[in-house]
């Protein structure tokens, strides 16, 4: 069973916190943003939200740029 395009990754300090599966990718960016104020105060948290069917990063949290 395909859990789901759109993976949603929380990492801190290179270690994996959680992550998340979902279908749709409107789903998946409201939960890459709640993520945000969440768990964004942890020291050297990073959100990844990638389209699995693609390979590509959707957003990145902090902004890399």
């Amino acid at each position: 069973m395909n859990p789901g395009r759109f993976h949603l990754l929380l990492t801190a300090d290179g270690g994996e916190i959680m992550h998340g599966w979902w279908g749709n990718e409107s789903t998946a960016r409201r939960k890459f943003s709640s993520w945000i104020g969440e768990y964004g105060t942890i020291p050297s948290a990073c959100l990844v939200l990638a389209d699995e069917d693609e390979a590509r990063q959707v957003a990145v949290w902090p902004d890399e740029e």
